[in-house]
């Protein structure tokens, strides 16, 4: 079994046929490094979305029981201060035309003032 997946190969003749020829060489350049930090961020979506069933199945338990385990409350306090952290970033920059553009300028200056913003499963292991 394969340990690399093969690039996907991405026609970039339509940017260099419309006068773009600067913004296809600037992708070519940085192919890797873009498809990394894609790869980086589907696979944090995915384990997002997996530590989503966990916390629903723990609200579950929860109200049905009562009763729940130090290592699910300590899952369950993370999944919900990740979801904090995720719309305290999103909603006001989707509601703000443009303002997408700022997120990463935002991420870094408040890692600059030590506040995490990112959640958990983005976080470099």
């Amino acid at each position: 079994m394969k340990d690399h997946k093969e690039p996907v190969q991405i026609d970039l003749a339509v940017f260099e046929k419309n006068g773009k020829f600067e913004f296809a060489q600037i992708i070519k350049k940085n192919k890797f490094k873009a498809t990394k930090a894609l790869n980086g961020f589907l696979i944090g979506l995915k384990n997002e979305a997996s530590g989503s069933k966990e916390t629903s199945r723990i609200i579950v338990k929860f109200v049905s029981a009562k009763a729940i385990s130090k290592e699910e409350e300590k899952h369950l306090k993370t999944q919900v201060a990740d979801v904090f952290k995720i719309l305290g970033i999103g909603v006001p920059f989707m509601l703000i035309p443009g303002a997408t553009l700022l997120i990463p300028f935002i991420l870094k200056a408040a890692e600059k003032k030590g506040i995490d913003l990112y959640p958990s499963n983005f976080k470099k292991k």
